[in-house]
């Protein structure tokens, strides 16, 4: 069963989009705002983020960046910003998918399982965890590079 996360101010979308997760057989934990989603990605894994942007604390492109740092989750951003500038950086960020409110949540559980079909798809692929290159090492695993020994930050982009 994949876990989600649910980060949204908003107690009635979080209530809504948890019914129709746990619904859909998804096991599912919620967050109030970016902060307190960043400090359960630090102790939890997830299968997929559903966050909305704009939240008290830290904004949705805050925590997604915060948490993108440390794990390679799939994220679904949520919004009622629904200008192109907010989309593009919101994929410039790496998040996989951005739905505007109102949504429908049917329509948000199936892009879930289009997100999560192709996040197991990507990870069935048969490259070794540690690659290396003379001074370049790649952890495919940890997403993370390091240069004679010297670890690289780069945006998930970059890494990508």
């Amino acid at each position: 069963m994949a876990k989600l996360l649910i980060v949204d101010d908003e107690e009635n979308i979080r209530e809504v989009v948890r019914e129709y997760a746990e619904f859909s057989g998804f096991d599912v934990e919620e967050a109030g705002d970016g902060r307190e989603a960043v400090s359960l990605c630090r102790i939890n894994d997830y299968d997929l983020i559903i966050m909305d942007i704009m939240m008290p604390k830290l904004d949705g492109f805050s925590a997604c960046k915060e948490i993108k740092k440390e794990k390679d989750v799939p994220v679904i951003m949520m919004s009622a910003r629904a200008e192109e500038y907010d989309k593009l950086f919101g994929f410039e960020l790496g998040i996989d998918d951005y739905v505007t409110k109102p949504f429908s949540p049917k329509e948000l559980m199936a892009r879930v399982n289009a997100v999560l079909n192709r996040t197991k798809a990507a990870a069935k692929d048969d490259l070794p965890e540690i690659l290396t290159f003379g001074g370049l090492t790649i952890d495919a695993a940890g997403r993370s590079v390091s240069v004679d020994g010297k670890k690289i930050e780069l945006t998930p982009k970059e890494y990508d």
